[in-house]
This record gives structure tokens, C-alpha cells and sequence, in this order.
């Protein structure tokens, strides 16, 4: 009698009171893949209508904040769309550049007052997006905002190290590959010390992404090789500091004739300037004195 009776008041219990689940991908998705959340419901005659999304970023949130018509929608592309049919009985999101999100938690909330789920709202979800950028290489011993062009002119035993760097979503695998040789080096780190004839030609970086074996990229370099006695302009070091310079000395020749400007006008405001005040005297004036304004009295105190 109890046993049915528990089961009597379960029954009632979820006749009367609705629950949210949220629904979205359960596998790492890629970059380029739009991703669609729906909010679903256990009564067959819920109104979706007063279901919204609501996201959260552990590390720079400390609340929920509501998707639809918050600065979310506004800073990053993301944009709702509903069904309220009965058919369907789902509350839609579709978020087109899901990378932004990956790893913020996603959860359905309901206006209405009869579902059971704390705070009226369902289970958090989060997704994983996968992703790999086009790689960059930098040079050794330069800054990485120059950059490395696609043709790097050396001469005759001259050390080259070469660094291929790339973003990920984990960590990616890199390989270099020399054309016409059956070598690869698996590093993202290119060595070629005195550099020789046999040095001279393309090398690839090859970057691949660990778990989603679709996604890798590639970036190719042509070493080209010089006479030890060329001319250090004719390498690209020297062309380097060709453009360096070109762009320094008239910036440094702008400063200085600034600096020489204000300095000049500083001393000749200093120069037609009288003085401001009387306190460096500090010999006390006498009317009998020669520094006094003539006068009829005699007087041997001083003035100040």
C-alpha cells in the first residue's frame, strides 16, 4: 500500500511539474561548424515561448547572464532563433562561430512556474571546439613582429634557426621537410649551422593537429645561398636593416629638430623675461646710500 501510494504521488508529481534538458553536441566540433543548442521539456504543451538561454565563463563570470539581448549577442556574432510549434516543443540557439565558446557553459531557463529543476533552469552544457591556425615563422635572434619572407637569402656558412609556431586548440604536432630529400624532423625547430651548398633549397613546416587528423597546415620557405663575399646588403639581414634604417633616421632626425625647437624657444622666453621678484637682494638699502631714491631726510636705518 505505501509502495503504491510513493508511486501514486512520483506520477503526480511529474504530471504536475515540468524539467528542462538542454541538448547540444556531445563531441568536440570544428571551427567552421555552426552549432545549434535546443531547450527541451517533458510536458508536450509547454510554452517555449518562456524558455531563454542563459551562458557562463568560469573564469571572467561569477553569474549567468541571460544570451538573447545581452552584450554577448552584441561583442560576438551569435544569434537566436525560436520554434514555438507543438510539433517541435524546442527553443533553438545557433551560435555560427562557436570557437569563441568553446568551454562556456550553456544552460535553458524557464519563466514558468511549474519545473522542478533548481532555479528553474536545466543541466549546464559545454562544448569543445577544435581548431588550428595557419602557422608563422620567426628567425632566431630578431623580433617575431618582422616576421621571416618567404625567401631567405644567407651566405656561405652563416647559421640559420628557423622557429614554426602555430595556435591550436591543444597543442600541435610539427614536422619539417626538405624538398627533394626523404628527411623529416619532428620539431617546430629548424637548425642549419654554416650553412653549405647542400643547405640551399625549400623547406616545409608541417603542423597537424593531435586529435582531428583533417586539420593541418603548412608553411614553405626557400633558403637561397650566397657567395661568402656578397655584399651584406644583398642578403636579407641586410635588407632588414636597409628598411630599418629607412624608416629610424628620419623619425630620429624628426625628434631632434623637435627637441632642438622647444629648447631654443625655452631659453629665449627665459632670456626677454624680467625678473620675478626681489629676494635675491640681500644688502639692506640706505636712504644715503647710492642704491637709494634721492631724499631730503637723512635716515641711517635701512629699508628692509
Amino acid at each position: 500500500m505505501k509502495t503504491f501510494l510513493v508511486f501514486s504521488l512520483v506520477v503526480l508529481i511529474h504530471g504536475t511539474f515540468a524539467t528542462l534538458t538542454i541538448k547540444g553536441p556531445t563531441e568536440p566540433v570544428l571551427e567552421e561548424e555552426p552549432v545549434v543548442l535546443e531547450c527541451l521539456s517533458s510536458e508536450s504543451d509547454f510554452n517555449v515561448s518562456q524558455v531563454h538561454f542563459e551562458y557562463f565563463h568560469p573564469q571572467y563570470m561569477t553569474s549567468w547572464r541571460r544570451v538573447w539581448g545581452s552584450s554577448m549577442r552584441d561583442w560576438y556574432c551569435m544569434s537566436g532563433r525560436w520554434s514555438d510549434t507543438e510539433e517541435e516543443n524546442t527553443g533553438q540557439l545557433l551560435i555560427s562561430y562557436p570557437t569563441r565558446y568553446s568551454g562556456v557553459a550553456f544552460r535553458c531557463v524557464s519563466e514558468a512556474e511549474n519545473v522542478t529543476a533548481p532555479d528553474n533552469a536545466s543541466e549546464p552544457l559545454t562544448f569543445k571546439v577544435q581548431y588550428l591556425r595557419q602557422p608563422s615563422l620567426t628567425r632566431q635572434g630578431y623580433t617575431s613582429y618582422l616576421g621571416v619572407p618567404n625567401e631567405l637569402r644567407v651566405r656561405l656558412g652563416d647559421d640559420v634557426v628557423l622557429k614554426c609556431s602555430a595556435s591550436s586548440s591543444e597543442e600541435p604536432n610539427y614536422f619539417w621537410l626538405k624538398e627533394g630529400n626523404d628527411w623529416i624532423l619532428p620539431s617546430s625547430t629548424l637548425t642549419l649551422r654554416k650553412m653549405s651548398a647542400m643547405d640551399e633549397g625549400q623547406y616545409t613546416c608541417m603542423v597537424e593537429h593531435p586529435s582531428v587528423a583533417s586539420l593541418s597546415k603548412k608553411l614553405t620557405i626557400t633558403i637561397t645561398l650566397l657567395p661568402k663575399d656578397a655584399a651584406w646588403y644583398e642578403t636579407t639581414n641586410g635588407r632588414l636593416w636597409l628598411i630599418t634604417l629607412a624608416v629610424a633616421v628620419p623619425l630620429l632626425v624628426f625628434i631632434v629638430a623637435v627637441s632642438v625647437f622647444f629648447c631654443r624657444r625655452a631659453k629665449r622666453i627665459r632670456t626677454n623675461k624680467g625678473p620675478i621678484d626681489d629676494h635675491s637682494q640681500k644688502k639692506p638699502i640706505y636712504k644715503t646710500s647710492a642704491e637709494s631714491l634721492p631724499s631730503t631726510c637723512a635716515d641711517n636705518q635701512p629699508l628692509v
